[in-house]
């Protein structure tokens, strides 16, 4: 589990394609790895990794074909920057919200504009991500946890302050970027929930219905 405070920006110093997955080499910048072993955890611009091997100035990890398909590393290019955060222990603090390092989907970036000394993004999900994206709620954005400001069918709003955009891959970020999403898995979790003993039934995609929001009380018939 992460939180979604980014500890260092580092990136990616070599790309080795094994058949329909990759190792990856990551530089880890300013990131202490010290205390790093082998079988940790590191959230690689929101994706969870496990170190394999720690080399003079980072790590490598296995990246799986499923991994590749959901999120945007396969894309990525040697000295390409990435967000780098350790796992989260009992005693962190938690300043962001739970992350798992599970991509849902790629977004893109949709606009971006300055604000005085801020910067203010509209992010585009997947469809299908929509329904778990509230306003004021947290969503994890290249391993950045971040608050929504506003949303509009799959279009949401984001506002970066200056900390965040100097201690992150936000500043880079312009309209057409890609990035790697995470909801909140509170409200994953809650659907799943919703779905009662249906949610053992084959072929159940996890949509809720309001045949099923009135079954649990949410809705008058």
């Amino acid at each position: 589990m992460f939180t979604g405070i980014i500890q260092a920006v580092g990136s990616i110093s070599a790309m080795d394609v094994h058949g329909g997955d990759m190792r990856v080499s990551i530089a880890a910048g300013a990131l202490p790895m010290d205390d790093v072993e082998l079988g940790d955890s590191i959230a690689v611009s929101g994706v969870c990794l496990t170190v394999i091997e720690k080399t003079a100035h980072g790590f490598l990890a296995d990246v799986s074909a499923e991994t590749l398909r959901c999120t945007r590393l396969g894309a990525m290019s040697t000295g390409d920057a990435v967000n780098l955060e350790k796992a989260l222990t009992l005693e962190t603090r938690l300043g962001g919200h739970l992350v798992s390092g599970h991509v849902d989907g790629i977004g893109s970036v949709r606009a971006r504009n300055e604000d005085s000394r801020s910067v203010q993004f509209s992010v585009e999900a997947p469809a299908e991500l929509a329904r778990y994206i509230a306003v004021k709620g947290s969503i994890c954005v290249d391993g950045v946890s971040l608050t929504v400001n506003a949303v509009d069918g799959a279009v949401f709003e984001l506002n970066i302050v200056p900390h965040t955009l100097a201690e992150t891959t936000l500043h880079e970020y312009r309209a057409g970027r890609e990035v790697n999403l995470e909801v909140d898995l509170v409200a994953r979790y809650l659907e799943r929930l919703l779905q009662g003993d249906a949610a053992a039934q084959p072929g159940n995609q996890g949509q809720i219905t309001r045949e099923m929001l009135e079954s649990c009380g949410f809705a008058g018939k």
